[in-house]
């Protein structure tokens, strides 16, 4: 079964802006999120950045959808965003902005001292990851607000929906949210210059999952001869840290694969890798089937109860 997000025609269009791929009963308290694969640009925002139609394309997670498009099959909800992450970014805060982009003054309420912000990879970047600026000319602050309502709030809208019916279906729920990474650090990364490894999990160093289930799939990929290290360089971004609330029952956990291992990242074409990642990857949606997880429910739920 397939379930797509609506369009708000006030805003630039891509049509759907998501699509959350539903299993015919969902047997796994997993939601799997991919919301920078996204890789449908609307003309107008190519027409209007500086950039050509692949160097525009270097912050994509190109083809992380596919890499966890079996998670339906088996058991678990797959929310996958259509928009890209250049034209809006919903790993990040809904208003993270550079005050610069802009010609007149943000709202208050606009956070523009982010490090992600300083980085110009705000909620609308100002550079893809290589570095390269995306605009010619600063932009509208309405523009923005089109962006973030017709796409940023209802993917986030759909991915607590279905975190929350996770939730009431298992008693504890987690979103794994999953991306990839170039293969060495590049100009806005803490590690410039470092070859990196196979894949980094991401938990917030321990504060946003059990670091059981951490634990768990860091062994299950490293069965499978993958390099696999814990919250460097990356160690969640925004839904890491805004979903995860352990406590509450509620845990998050960000995989990040190495492009390499899968596609020609200079072209943004797939390799004979891609099978290989995505054979692994569905071991791991089944491995975790095999799994109980009631350990995961809320502790505050159990502390009361005694």
């Amino acid at each position: 079964m397939r379930l797509t997000g609506g369009s708000d025609k006030r805003g630039p269009s891509i049509d759907p802006p998501f699509e959350v791929v539903a299993p015919a009963e969902q047997t796994l308290p997993f939601v799997f999120a991919s919301p920078h694969s996204g890789r449908v640009y609307p003309k107008s925002f190519l027409q209007a950045t500086r950039l050509d139609g692949t160097a525009i394309r270097r912050s994509e997670d190109s083809f992380v959808d596919e890499i966890f498009g079996a998670a339906p099959a088996l058991g678990a909800p797959l929310l996958k965003a259509h928009f890209p992450r250049a034209f809006v970014d919903p790993n990040r805060e809904a208003y993270e902005l550079d005050p610069a982009m802009f010609d007149g003054p943000l709202p208050q309420f606009v956070n523009a001292r982010s490090p992600r912000v300083t980085a110009g990879l705000g909620t609308i970047a100002r550079v893809v990851r290589d570095g390269a600026e995306i605009y010619p000319r600063k932009i509208a602050f309405s523009e923005v607000q089109a962006r973030i309502e017709t796409y940023y709030k209802p993917y986030h809208a759909a991915l607590r929906g279905l975190i929350e019916t996770t939730h009431k279906q298992f008693g504890y729920a987690v979103l794994i949210d999953c991306h990839s990474m170039p293969s060495v650090g590049g100009p806005l990364d803490q590690d410039i210059g470092a070859t990196r490894p196979d894949i980094v999990l991401g938990d917030r160093f321990g504060t946003s999952c059990a670091r059981r289930l951490t634990d768990m799939i860091e062994r299950a990929l490293g069965m499978q001869s993958f390099a696999v290290v814990r919250n460097n360089p990356y160690a969640g971004g925004f839904s890491t840290e805004h979903y995860g609330r352990p406590a509450l029952g509620l845990h998050a956990l960000q995989i990040e694969i190495n492009r390499a291992l899968y596609m020609d990242e200079e072209r943004i074409e797939r390799t004979a890798g891609l099978k290989r990642v995505t054979t692994a990857m569905t071991t791991l949606v089944r491995a975790m089937g095999e799994v109980d997880w009631r350990y995961l429910r809320s502790t505050i739920s159990s502390q009361a109860a005694q």
